[in-house]
């Protein structure tokens, strides 16, 4: 019991001296009006120093992707620091490869602004917009999946390419918090957003997406993402997907076959069993207006005497089944880790160079 005590003492002792340190940093020390160089002159700003370099550039409407609120527990908020950072952080290190440090990359939300600071974003972000929307559809899709589509407010337009995502504002017990997710209407639909969103318990975007209405407010960031559609029509676009991952993939096909109506592509979906499937009939519907648009569904765990003839097991199989090797290909994936790894290993056989398959793991 003794030992417990002193442990307990000594633990309160260093929260307490943290919380001395936070806030005699706030009080006592005063760092001014600090520089924000972005990208050697492209957006300079002037901004209050002692802030982290998340929420000094928050506050300027320049919005990195953070799923955490800024708390340095996702390792989203990458940005290159030129000058001006500090020194590498514990906090950082384990979210930043050893290629990352050595470039200069850091964590925007563990980066304090105490001097005049030097940094390079790319261009994307800088074209990332703070949107209101209002929920005009709310349908469910299977029992923990619902398509949710914002219709976004005012004359404000959306510009996305295939396979970005979004983030929505969601309110929490410590305030709003973003949380991200794929955008599934295609990029000709400029004045709203769409997304299937899977119920996670106790999630707090999924739980919040959930539980609006039509006619309800939301606030969301974007676009966001490294996603990049080949321009050549000759080339076959591959997409896999499991789960929610059918949103990207959704976005990506109907993009497509707007502005190639006879490129080549095929869609390979993995689902546990017949309950899980959505969506199929609308992919199969767009399938007979271009032929070259190949479709396949497999489940992994059928119900026994399930009303089913189609692929069944993981779906890497019908991948390694159905395609031939050697082609011009790019792919795209979305879904469990264990599933990208696993198709990822696949179309590396099948001739597809690593650069040429992007994947959102979840």
């Amino acid at each position: 019991m003794v030992y417990l005590w002193a442990i307990l003492a000594f633990g309160g002792l260093v929260v307490l001296l943290s919380l001395v340190l936070i806030i005699a940093e706030k009080v006592l020390i005063n760092y001014g009006i600090c520089k924000l160089d972005i990208n050697v002159g492209e957006k300079p700003l002037e901004v209050d120093g002692g802030q982290t370099l998340l929420q000094s550039l928050f506050a300027n409407q320049i919005f990195i992707p953070s799923a955490c609120g800024g708390k340095g527990s996702c390792g989203h908020c990458k940005i290159v620091v030129t000058e001006g950072g500090g020194p590498l952080l514990p906090t950082e290190t384990p979210y930043l490869t050893r290629k990352e440090q050595k470039s200069n990359v850091r964590l925007a939300c563990q980066v304090k602004v105490r001097e005049d600071i030097y940094v390079r974003i790319p261009s994307d972000l800088l074209s990332v917009k703070m949107f209101t929307s209002t929920v005009s559809i709310s349908e469910t899709m299977t029992y923990d999946i619902k398509l949710i589509r914002l219709k976004i407010d005012g004359d404000e337009k959306i510009s996305q390419r295939p396979g970005q995502y979004i983030q929505i504002q969601a309110p929490s017990p410590d305030g709003p918090v973003f949380r991200a997710y794929s955008i599934s209407s295609p990029t000709y639909e400029d004045d709203s957003v769409e997304m299937m969103v899977r119920l996670v318990p106790g999630g707090i975007g999924s739980t919040f997406l959930h539980e609006l209405n039509v006619g309800d407010e939301v606030i969301f960031t974007g676009p966001y993402g490294e996603f990049y559609l080949n321009d050549d029509p000759e080339t076959e676009i591959i997409c896999v997907g499991g789960g929610c991952g059918l949103a990207p993939m959704k976005n990506i096909i109907f993009s497509i076959y707007d502005k190639w109506p006879d490129r080549s592509c095929w869609l390979f979906f993995g689902c546990r069993g017949t309950g899980d499937i959505f969506y199929l009939k609308e992919f199969k519907e767009l399938a007979k207006k271009h032929p070259n648009l190949h479709v396949v569904y497999a489940l992994s765990e059928p119900e026994e005497g399930a009303d089913w003839s189609g692929e069944t097991g993981f779906v890497h199989l019908p991948v390694d089944k159905m395609l031939e090797p050697d082609l011009e290909r790019q792919a795209f994936l979305c879904g469990p880790p264990l599933m990208i790894e696993a198709v990822t290993r696949v179309l590396e056989d099948k001739g597809i160079a690593s650069d040429d398959i992007f994947y959102d793991k979840f």
